[in-house]
C-alpha cells in the first residue's frame, strides 16, 4: 500500500512522515487487507480548524475532532481486490494537531504515541473496522490497535481506561 503523506500542517521538528510510515507497517502486520500492493491512501497532517471544517461538511458535526477517515472501499470489496492490477484508491485521513496533541497531554504520553494510535485507527477505519455497531465490533478493533501499537514499542492506549 502507498500512503501518500502531506505532514505540512503539523510542527516541523518531528519526522511525522516516518511515524505514518512505521504506523502503516504496523496496522499491516495486524490487517493484511492493508497490505494489498494495488492499494494507495492519503493522510493529511493538519490543523483542529480544517478538521473541524470537513467534519462538519462531510459528518454533520461541527466540531473539530482528532482523527477522520473517509473510505473509499467497502471491506468486502477490499477483501476480493486481486494483488494484481490498476491501482485502487482505499481512502483519506485527517489528523488534527491541536486536539492529538491535547489528548495526548491529557493521557501523558508523546503526541507521536498518540499520532501513531490515531493513523493506526484510522487505517483501521478504512480497511472496514468500526467501533460504533457493537461492542463486539469496537473490542475486536481495539485489540487490532493494540497489537500494532505493540509493533511499534508504544503501550495499550486504552490500559487506563478501567
Amino acid at each position: 500500500m502507498d500512503l501518500d503523506i502531506d505532514s505540512e500542517g503539523w510542527p516541523a521538528n518531528a519526522e511525522w512522515d516516518a511515524l505514518a510510515d512505521r504506523a502503516l507497517a504496523a496496522a499491516q502486520a495486524v490487517e493484511p487487507l492493508l497490505a494489498n500492493p494495488r492499494l494507495s491512501a492519503s493522510l493529511l497532517f493538519t490543523g483542529d480548524a480544517e478538521v473541524h471544517a470537513l467534519n462538519r461538511e462531510w459528518r454533520g458535526k461541527d466540531k473539530p475532532t482528532n482523527v477522520l477517515s473517509f473510505p473509499m472501499l467497502g471491506r468486502e470489496e477490499l477483501a476480493g481486490l486481486a494483488p494484481d492490477g490498476p491501482p485502487k484508491m482505499l481512502g483519506d485521513l485527517a489528523l488534527a494537531h491541536e486536539t492529538c496533541a491535547r489528548e495526548a497531554a491529557e493521557k501523558g504520553v508523546p503526541i507521536a504515541h498518540h499520532a501513531a494510535h490515531l493513523i493506526v485507527h484510522g487505517l483501521l477505519h478504512l480497511a472496514g473496522h468500526d467501533h460504533v455497531d457493537s461492542d463486539e465490533e469496537a473490542e475486536a478493533m481495539e485489540a487490532l490497535e493494540i497489537a500494532a501499537l505493540a509493533k511499534m514499542g508504544i503501550a495499550n492506549p486504552y490500559a487506563d481506561r478501567d
